[in-house]
């Protein structure tokens, strides 16, 4: 019984796609990226209906908002990130670059998105929320980059500082 539970144990790891901590902070900024990217794809169709002063002045104020939401806030989830996979040894599995928490406030999060484009506000001002989401994004997704081009082996990410 025991020798057959370590077979099957063993097909079970075989199975994992598991991937070094590279891939894992590769994987961590490039959903921030596709996610960022997305927000601001939403926000940049509903801005181009408007006329041009008033799109810009909707863009300018979701830029402001998002260097504050990048260093306020998502740089303290990134950094957070990066102590957890940074001391990581060998391979872990490929969904291990965010916590189980974490994918849990995804899921919030975008339900949440969902119920705000299908709400009677009005794009516009949608479009600065999502202007300002999206780029905090794109913005705190670069420390994940930086982090892994300072290093030029997957064993010097252990000694790595974050910032």
């Amino acid at each position: 019984m025991l020798l057959r539970e370590l077979v099957v144990g063993d097909r079970i790891d075989k199975m994992r796609p598991a991937v070094g901590k590279r891939a894992l902070l590769y994987l961590a900024a490039l959903m921030w990226i596709c996610v960022g990217t997305m927000l601001l794809g939403f926000a940049y169709g509903w801005l181009h209906r408007l006329d041009l002063h008033d799109a810009l002045i909707r863009a300018g104020i979701g830029v402001v908002i998002a260097l504050m939401i990048h260093h306020f806030g998502f740089l303290k989830v990134v950094d957070k990130n990066l102590a957890r996979i940074l001391p990581m040894e060998g391979k872990r599995c490929l969904f291990s670059f965010m916590t189980w928490k974490s994918y849990l406030v995804v899921a919030v999060m975008a339900s949440m998105g969902m119920a705000l484009r299908h709400s009677p506000i009005p794009k516009p001002y949608l479009s600065v929320i999502y202007t300002a989401i999206g780029l905090a994004l794109i913005l705190s997704s670069l420390r994940y980059l930086r982090v892994v081009r300072r290093t030029s082996s997957c064993e010097s990410l252990g000694r790595f500082k974050v910032r």
